[in-house]
């Protein structure tokens, strides 16, 4: 049984950033898309680069607006997660030859709350295979 949830997480300057989540025999896939962007950048992440990205998250949170080392993560999704300090605070995911991922200050909280869920989900899924109920679960 596979498995998919999205959510938008939008500002009042018409940000928006699509978090989703979908589960696969293979493990889970993390996508985050701006989708308020023209060319919609975009990032896939495993969950251990989900949980790198809530960590740098919090990290740059903390530090802004000084700076702090990148993070790194390898496959199955490498990507490096920097901030970058010039003008507005914002997190950079870059990957191979995608088009780097911006993520404005004003989505940090909202965001790191999200990969909380999303998080939590892909490891139920991943614990209990195929005998995975969201719903089930709750009742």
């Amino acid at each position: 049984m596979m498995y998919s949830r999205t959510r938008d997480i939008e500002d009042r300057q018409g940000t928006c950033l699509r978090v989703s989540i979908s589960t696969r025999p293979h493990g889970a896939l993390v996508s985050l898309e701006r989708r308020d962007q023209p060319h919609r950048p975009c990032a896939q992440l495993s969950l251990y680069g989900a949980e790198i990205l809530s960590g740098f998250l919090m990290s740059a949170r903390l530090s802004a607006p000084h700076p702090m080392p990148d993070e790194e993560t390898d496959t199955p999704h490498p990507a490096r997660f920097r901030l970058d300090c010039a003008g507005e605070a914002r997190v950079v995911i870059e990957q191979d030859e995608r088009f780097p991922l911006a993520i404005g200050a004003q989505l940090w909280d909202r965001l790191y709350a999200e990969l909380c869920l999303v998080i939590a989900h892909g490891r139920a899924r991943s614990e209990a295979g195929d005998r995975y109920n969201p719903v089930g679960v709750l009742h």
